[in-house]
């Protein structure tokens, strides 16, 4: 099954995630079902080339651009893409590619083409319709966590949502790991109440003072994450907001995530 849009190393990673289809109809059946390959060819289809869902071209893809559509509700919901990013991130820690004793945080603002949830006034954008993506990297970039909110969202209220939604890695033996020991972040984050809920969480809060752009020595850490959006971003569907559904354009964003981190694993072989 491999091809430029589905390699077979991620859509074996995928197929064991699926939710059973639901049995057919033994009287009338109807036409047989498109097949979880090809829909997950339309997913990615879109992804990365930022086309309707109606002119996802069947004749490349396989399945039709609203079916892809329907499957990606349905393992939305069923919670595959989560799941996914954590058995590749427990693979990268089994390689040693994972290290999480440097994390950095940040967020990126997207318009938002579409009313829905997690969109809102955003303060960069002459109060256009918005929303933010809140991301947590590893010392390499590789994405550790991610999350949505409306764009007039301050950074810092994400913190704690992104740390705890971390998954815990295994690979390894001994405890799974699921938090960083020291967190790089720019001066948007510099509360000494975040300050102390780190520490609780036994981990080194590594914040940019404010008025103080150059000199800190933290931008030689915090600069991956910055990376880690321009790859995030080469997934044109991510650049702006289509979906009305916020779960959907999360979906979309964990894919992403976890097409990244399988990337980096194809460059340790």
């Amino acid at each position: 099954m491999s091809d430029d849009f589905v390699p077979d190393d991620l859509w074996e990673r995928i197929a064991p995630l699926l939710p059973p289809r639901p049995a057919r109809r033994h009287r009338y059946p109807g036409r047989l079902p498109a097949d979880d390959p090809a829909a997950l060819r339309g997913i990615v289809y879109v992804l990365r080339k930022n086309v309707s869902w109606r002119d996802v071209p069947a004749e490349r893809t396989g399945c039709s651009g609203v079916t892809s559509w329907r499957r990606l509700r349905d393992w939305t919901e069923a919670g595959v893409w989560p799941r996914l990013h954590e058995v590749l991130l427990s693979e990268l820690r089994r390689a040693g590619l994972l290290d999480m004793d440097d994390a950095a945080i940040d967020a990126s603002h997207v318009r938002a083409l579409k009313r829905g949830a997690h969109t809102e006034p955003s303060p960069v954008d002459r109060a256009r319709p918005g929303s933010k993506h809140h991301l947590i990297v590893d010392r390499h970039g590789t994405p550790l966590a991610v999350t949505l909110t409306g764009g007039n969202r301050h950074d810092v209220t994400q913190l704690t949502p992104l740390l705890d939604v971390i998954p815990r890695t295994h690979g390894l033996r001994g405890r799974p790991r699921h938090r960083p020991a020291r967190l790089f972040a720019d001066p948007g984050y510099v509360y000494d109440k975040y300050r102390r809920i780190l520490r609780a969480l036994g981990i080194t809060p590594k914040i940019a003072r404010r008025g103080v752009p150059h000199g800190s020595g933290l931008g030689k850490t915090r600069w991956v994450v910055e990376r880690t959006f321009a790859w995030l971003h080469q997934f044109k569907r991510l650049r702006i907001r289509y979906e009305i559904r916020a779960d959907l354009h999360l979906g979309l964003l964990q894919l992403a995530c976890s097409i990244i981190c399988l990337r980096r694993l194809r460059t340790s072989f």
